[in-house]
């Protein structure tokens, strides 16, 4: 998909797929500029979001299998392998301090799921 360059912004948007590609209430992997992206549709919250799939605890590129849900109002992905869970809106582990993943700023539009990097 094409690149996006927004002027007015700090990021450099990206078109990463299709809002169907992604299942609600699930998660996909995206490829933007070699780096493997997690991208998470929380349709039950009307919200997307986007972090780093590799998963800090053990580096396996897992989190876009990973299951959504809250805690609390906070809403969190697990990773499927260890059960670790990462905030999808702020990337702090929530479950041991010493992990943390990288968060992304998502736009939707024209059904078009962009990223920004």
């Amino acid at each position: 998909m094409e690149t996006l360059t927004v002027l007015t912004d700090k990021h450099t948007w990206h078109a990463a797929c299709r809002v169907d590609d992604v299942p609600e209430d699930g998660g996909a992997t995206v490829l933007i500029d070699g780096r493997q992206i997690a991208v998470f549709n929380f349709s039950r919250r009307g919200e997307w979001y986007a972090t780093d799939n590799e998963c800090p605890h053990r580096q396996q590129m897992a989190l876009g299998r990973g299951m959504i849900g809250s805690q609390g109002d906070e809403p969190k992905v697990a990773c499927p392998f260890h059960k670790r869970t990462f905030s999808l809106k702020t990337g702090q582990c929530l479950n041991d301090d010493a992990y943390r993943i990288g968060t992304f700023p998502v736009r939707v539009a024209d059904g078009i799921l962009y990223v920004g990097i």
